[in-house]
C-alpha cells in the first residue's frame, strides 16, 4: 500500500503515521475496514460483523494510541 492509499482512506496524516501502517503490511481493505471500525459511533458488531482481527485489530489498536480524530 502507498502513502497515497493511506492518505485517500484517512485523509491527510502525518509520515510517521504512514510509516507505521507500512511496518504492519495491511492492505486498502484492511485499513478501511479499521478506519469502519475506529470511526463508529456504535460497534459494528451490532451490525452483524466479526470483532476486527489480525491486522485490522493491530491498525485499531495504533488508531487508539495516537487518539486520532476522525473529524479533523
Amino acid at each position: 500500500m502507498t502513502a497515497e492509499d493511506i492518505v485517500a482512506i484517512l485523509g491527510p496524516v502525518d509520515a510517521t503515521l504512514v510509516a507505521d501502517i507500512g511496518q504492519i503490511g495491511a492492505t486498502r481493505e484492511e485499513l478501511a475496514q479499521a478506519w469502519a471500525w475506529f470511526n463508529a459511533d456504535e460497534p459494528l458488531i451490532n451490525d452483524g460483523r466479526p470483532l476486527p482481527s489480525g491486522r485490522v485489530a493491530e491498525l485499531v489498536g495504533l488508531f487508539e494510541t495516537l487518539e486520532l480524530d476522525p473529524e479533523d
